[in-house]
């Protein structure tokens, strides 16, 4: 379930970038759900943004105080923060570019709405108000370009954008990107292969091109 070494695959070299990274496992917090139960989808299926069931529906105990001290500690300051980055590149650019970057297991999970055994190695994900075209096809022609299999919104779908912004503000964009573990892991030991150091250079490649995204992008927010 968690989002094993993103941390480090994804680092730019840009210096015109900041990164922002959720300090604890989703299987805690999951930053990328909305806090209201009833907003959110994964809800139903006892995975909001404080999990109630794993990955197989077995049961968590999860009371109503733990509930709340995990968002008050974990989500709330982590959206505060990213927030404040996406104002401080609008008030000095106009525009904001939000890369949302997360890992997938190789064999769908069973709480994954998606069950198709054929996974491509990336997955991009869009939302339609706040990812044109041109960035989907600089991303997605980008790691093609490299070798990999490319999904757009599958196995998983949108983008992270701050709630105030989120279908609001056309000039902050959002794009997600998924790397699939095999990639970069043995996911039965949980530990790196040898490729693990090749694949970040090649994700690095495709962050780095992200700046020539055209339209005046000028900070970028990972």
């Amino acid at each position: 379930m968690t989002d094993h070494f993103t941390d480090e695959l994804f680092q730019p070299d840009s210096i015109n970038v900041e990164r922002q990274v959720f300090p604890v496992s989703r299987l805690l917090v999951d930053p990328e759900r909305f806090v209201e139960d009833n907003d959110e989808p994964m809800s139903s299926k006892g995975m909001g943004c404080v999990y109630e069931k794993t990955h197989n529906g077995a049961q968590l105990k999860v009371t109503g105080g733990i509930r709340s001290l995990l968002i008050d500690r974990y989500y709330r300051p982590h959206h505060r923060a990213l927030l404040t980055l996406v104002n401080s590149s609008l008030e000095r650019s106009g525009n904001a570019l939000i890369v949302d970057c997360h890992s997938f297991p190789k064999e769908p999970l069973p709480y994954e709405i998606d069950q198709a055994s054929a996974r491509p190695q990336i997955c991009i994900g869009v939302d339609e108000f706040h990812t044109p075209p041109e960035l989907v096809d600089l991303v997605a022609k980008g790691f093609k370009r490299l070798g990999f299999t490319v999904g757009i919104n599958r196995p998983f779908s949108g983008s992270i954008v701050p709630l105030i912004h989120f279908r609001k503000s056309p000039s902050v964009y959002s794009i997600m990107i998924e790397v699939r573990r095999d990639l970069y892991m043995d996911e039965s030991s949980g530990l790196k292969t040898e490729s693990f150091l090749d694949t970040r250079a090649q994700i690095v490649q495709i962050l780095e091109e992200l700046k020539r995204f055209e339209v005046s992008v000028l900070r970028s927010i990972f």
